[in-house]
């Protein structure tokens, strides 16, 4: 059972995310809080595989409130729900260890999807995200799009073929044990290569790692829902 915490000062926005999250039998709502401050609090009671808090939120807001949880219970993974607009705190947290990032107008497949991802260990981000997070990028003088990807290509060459393979399907919100079964290789192997992928792509998490992968168009296509 995957142990679940909401964060949101909308009670709306918490109610159709306990109703999504509802709909799968292997996930259960253990905390609901209204506030990062509340969030931050019911973490430490609860102690939940994952958080998934929105960005902005009164008092302390969820970038805030993810450096704590990740501080005193590094255990309990964190997606963020955004919106767009939201670029700058996307940027934030990314800096932060958030594990996941989701749209709040986005299919409810993806929240299972991406709690499911985070809750195995890997990094999820919404392909919404990742196009918004490349694009603010590209605008606020990190870099024209172009040449950000030109960047981005040529930092993945710089990988081994295996390692290029394991960061397209980190990219793709695969865990570690996910990535093994698909490689025929165990687990150990796969964490070794993710460790040299973030040291040689000078970032600190996965989802950084995801970003490039996307940038550099690595993902591969993803299976069509049936």
């Amino acid at each position: 059972m995957i142990r679940v915490l909401i964060a949101d000062d909308e009670p709306m926005i918490r109610a159709g995310v306990r109703a999504v999250l509802a709909t799968d039998p292997d996930m259960e709502v253990v905390a609901e809080a209204v506030d990062g401050h509340d969030a931050v609090q019911l973490v430490q009671r609860h102690r939940p595989a994952v958080a998934v808090l929105d960005i902005r939120m009164p008092g302390i807001n969820g970038i805030d409130a993810a450096v704590e949880i990740r501080n005193t219970v590094p255990a309990t993974s964190i997606i963020m729900l955004t919106t767009f607009g939201e670029d700058d705190y996307i940027l934030k947290a990314l800096g932060g260890g958030v594990a996941g990032f989701l749209i709040k107008s986005g299919e409810p497949e993806e929240l299972i999807t991406g709690v499911r991802a985070v809750a195995e260990g890997a990094a999820y981000l919404s392909p919404k995200v990742a196009a918004r997070v490349i694009a603010h990028l590209a605008a606020t003088g990190a870099g024209a799009l172009a040449g950000r990807r030109s960047a981005a290509r040529h930092q993945v060459d710089a990988l081994t073929a295996r390692e290029r393979e394991v960061l397209a399907f980190l990219g793709s919100g695969l865990s570690n044990g996910q990535i093994a079964r698909r490689l025929h290789v165990v687990e150990g192997t796969v964490k070794a290569h993710v460790s040299s992928i973030l040291a040689r792509l000078g970032v600190d998490n996965r989802a950084a790692a995801a970003v490039v992968a996307h940038e550099a168009g690595i993902i591969p296509p993803q299976p069509s829902q049936p």
